[in-house]
């Protein structure tokens, strides 16, 4: 089957080990399945792997990507979960599970025409979104969809900042928490990424470092470094910044006299759960909210969208079709 590999890693140059062409079809394991994969999102988590991060060489040759949706093998049209851990190992939560990981760090992705995975990662594909639209839900939606609900614990009527607009966790942070009628601030170095911002629904687009209108009752942060103090500095009294990201780097001050002081909550988030993808796609059925795809792409000419993803010359998800 045709297939996107990591063939190699390289910090420096990560895309020299990425790989189009022919590949074994994936072994299906007792109480595993196949999908035919119509649609394939792109994540920054690829671009990791093939710099070596969770992907070890003695796992080389691995089919990247960890989003799709497509058709299962009772021709039910699905989306693909890509946490694969066990929920009674997590207590009821699969990300929880010590021995959980992702789809391209230890079994193939879905940058290929089929991929297998356990039974229970199939979620029903809303009939109203696209094979497109689908496949952009179980990583950056998921992601920014647990991030808001469940782990800021954000209701109507809050408020929350999102750094970094423009990336697929932070535009789908975005259009979320604008559904749900929370008031949004977005920052962007881009004049047209804060522009684009404010047409999925943010109430304020503004320069990175900018200060917000008001402090907001959390902060969505996937940018790591460059806006970690910005970030606390954002935040109320007894604020929470979520982090499920570093782009810009790990290493960033603590400012923990203002953490303490200000008692404000730092939270990790990975992913989300099975079920909080089905009701994700549920959320978007009844709302309306669709993902913003930067471009689709045909899986032979995926090398340019690594390039653009890269680059940062995107917006929104960047989406592969076999």
């Amino acid at each position: 089957m045709f297939a996107v590999t990591a063939t190699k890693t390289d910090a420096d140059d990560p895309l020299a080990g990425l790989t189009v062409g022919e590949r074994p079809e994936p072994a299906v394991p007792d109480g595993w399945t196949t999908v035919t994969v119509r649609a394939a999102a792109l994540n920054h988590h690829d671009l990791w792997s093939l710099k070596g991060v969770g992907l070890p060489a003695d796992r080389l040759p691995m089919i990247l990507g960890c989003d799709a949706s497509g058709i299962d093998e009772d021709g039910n049209e699905v989306i693909v979960h890509a946490v694969i851990g066990d929920p009674d190992r997590g207590g009821g939560d699969e990300t929880l599970d010590p021995g959980r990981s992702l789809l391209s760090e230890v079994y193939p992705g879905t940058l290929a025409e089929k991929v297998a995975v356990p039974r229970r990662n199939l979620v029903p594909k809303p009939a109203e979104l696209s094979f497109e639209e689908a496949a952009c839900l179980p990583t950056a939606w998921l992601t920014a969809y647990r991030m808001l609900f469940d782990k800021a614990g954000l209701e109507p009527g809050g408020s929350v900042l999102v750094q970094g607009a423009g990336g697929g966790v932070a535009s789908a942070a975005i259009a979320l928490a604008s559904a749900a009628g929370l008031r949004v601030y977005a920052t962007s170095r881009s004049e047209d990424k804060r522009r684009r911002a404010e047409e999925l629904g943010a109430d304020a687009a503004l320069e990175s470092g900018a200060r917000p209108p008001e402090r907001v009752d959390a902060v969505i942060e996937t940018v790591g470094q460059a806006t970690w103090s910005h970030s606390l500095k954002s935040l109320r009294t007894g604020g929470r910044v979520v982090v499920s990201g570093a782009t810009s780097g790990q290493v960033a001050p603590a400012e923990l006299n203002r953490v303490f002081f200000m008692q404000l909550q730092v939270i990790g988030s990975m992913m989300g759960t099975r079920d909080q993808l089905e009701r994700l796609a549920r959320f978007l059925v009844k709302t309306g909210v669709r993902p913003s795809i930067d471009r689709v792409l045909p899986l032979r000419d995926a090398r340019a969208g690594f390039a653009a993803m890269a680059g940062g010359d995107l917006f929104g998800k960047i989406v592969f079709t076999p």
